[in-house]
């Protein structure tokens, strides 16, 4: 318990530092956000700080620090040093310099502030992997609640049923004003997503002797890997995204950067809502590790059987809370899940739409954008039903994707620090992480086993040759950074 509350308070203590220091690195000013400066009733709409904070929380969170701090707790105790560390240093600093960037550009999406700041190719680049990671992420959450509501009305009620409700939801909320459905809904079930997680962590302490949580000191190894899993570097890194470091907030920030009120609110919101879904990431980590005892037992056999997802939480809850918990398991596997595919398809909805140049006030627009993309919805989620091994598939190319949108938002950032800061050192604050993660889906698609060239290649090579790649791949773009020409220039 001693590991959970020292993690605990890092967290909370990164926010009330790093996060200011992060805003001096940004440089905030007085100058009109995009709400304020160019409404359009639709999308750019003016919020209140505490709903656009929930507004993010739920944007960004969902169940993703659910099911990857679940599945994380394999790893053992060493994987709360990754949601510390990694949230603080990392993600936190990504969501912040998404929203801020973002907002200082009329509320432009991270795919055109590629393009302004890193060169056109990385804006391609960032635009195939923003607009395939968007889908993927709708279609994954189509399946999994519209599963858990089969089993939930006893199969009288069949899953194909939900997922035409639920697609349909996501449809109406894509194109509908964001203050319509979101702004109204989005706030409430944010507030349940810590209640749920805050009412975990308390049965846990509850019951010490039943469940005792594994601490840091004397577990500082890689359980995964001792009973014959994958190895926490890079693993780690991709399992545990969202609650760390993770690329598909960088879609959801700028959605959110519309509807801010002050450039000073956006310490609070974008860095601030991280620093509140690592801690639900947390929580979620340490009870799994105490709840299934992860500690090389059987216990650590059978969450390695199920992983982490909506049986897994069931599991916690109704064993942790009794009926109460059954009830926010259910709300919480169901809901969550839901909330992340919809502001996904808005995403892609606005990201599509620069491209095109289409003035997306008008209703019409917006139904012509979202069609094609909601059809390859559909489709990735019937082929997703049809064979429920396809998800594993699914869920490990939407987790490296993300992170390889995460490293690339993250030089984004370095290249609007560079570019934009009168101390051009103040790049490598964005520089670092950026690296990290270079080096992390760089690795990760060089030894993965299953799916990628580890069958191939030995874990020893490919971390060395994803470490070479990576630093190169650095050294790279700072050079075309220190060569650029076309130097943008803010607005003032």
């Amino acid at each position: 318990m001693v590991t959970f509350f020292i993690a605990l308070a890092l967290l909370i203590g990164g926010y009330l530092i790093y996060s200011r220091v992060s805003e001096k690195v940004f440089a905030i000013d007085d100058r009109k956000t995009p709400a304020i400066a160019n409404p359009d009733g639709v999308d750019i709409a003016p919020l209140p700080k505490w709903k656009a904070f929930l507004i993010e929380l739920l944007n960004i969170a969902g169940t993703g620090p659910i099911f990857g701090a679940i599945s994380g707790a394999l790893f053992g105790p060493i994987v709360f040093l990754w949601i510390v560390f990694g949230c603080i240093l990392g993600g936190a600093v990504h969501d912040y310099f998404s929203g801020m960037i973002s907002s200082r550009n009329n509320g432009d999406s991270i795919v055109k502030l590629a393009g302004k700041y890193s060169g056109k190719v990385v804006e391609i680049i960032m635009r195939i992997f923003s607009i395939v990671l968007l889908i993927l992420v709708t279609a994954v959450f189509v399946v999994s609640p519209s599963t858990l509501l089969e089993s939930l009305t006893s199969g009288n009620v069949k899953a194909w049923i939900w997922m035409i409700i639920i697609l349909g939801y996501y449809f109406l909320s894509t194109i509908v004003p964001i203050d319509k459905v979101i702004g109204k809904i989005y706030p409430v079930f944010g507030i349940i997503l810590i209640a749920m997680a805050f009412a975990v962590i308390i049965g846990v302490m509850a019951q010490p002797s039943e469940y005792p949580m594994i601490e840091l000191i004397g577990n500082l190894r890689d359980f995964s890997e001792s009973n014959g899993g994958l190895p926490w570097w890079p693993f780690m890194m991709t399992t545990v995204a969202c609650g760390a470091v993770s690329g598909f907030h960088a879609t959801q920030s700028p959605m959110v950067a519309k509807v801010i009120k002050s450039e000073k609110d956006g310490r609070q919101i974008f860095y601030g809502a991280m620093v509140a879904e690592g801690i639900i990431a947390l929580i979620w980590a340490a009870a799994a590790m105490a709840f299934f005892k992860v500690d090389g037992s059987e216990g650590w056999e059978l969450l390695n059987s199920i992983g982490g997802n909506s049986t897994t939480v069931m599991e916690i809850c109704k064993g942790l809370l009794g009926p109460v918990g059954t009830v926010l398991a259910i709300i919480g596997v169901v809901i969550c899940p839901i909330t992340s595919g919809d502001t996904a398809l808005r995403s892609c909805r606005l990201i599509v739409g620069e491209v095109f140049k289409l003035d997306q006030k008008k209703i019409v627009n917006r139904i012509i954008l979202t069609l094609p993309l909601f059809a390859c919805v559909v489709g990735i989620s019937i082929w997703n039903f049809l064979d429920p091994n396809n998800f594993n598939i699914l869920w490990r190319w939407f987790a490296w994707s993300n992170q390889v949108l995460a490293a690339i938002a993250l030089w984004v950032a370095t290249g609007y620090l560079y570019l934009s800061a009168k101390n051009k050192w103040l790049s490598l604050f964005t520089a670092i992480p950026a690296q990290f993660m270079s080096a992390v889906v760089i690795t990760y698609i060089l030894a993965e086993p299953q799916f990628a060239l580890g069958r191939f290649i030995p874990y020893s090579t490919a971390v060395i040759i994803g470490g070479s790649l990576s630093l190169l791949f650095g050294a790279f773009y700072i050079f075309k950074l220190l060569t650029k020409k076309d130097k943008p220039i803010e607005d003032k």
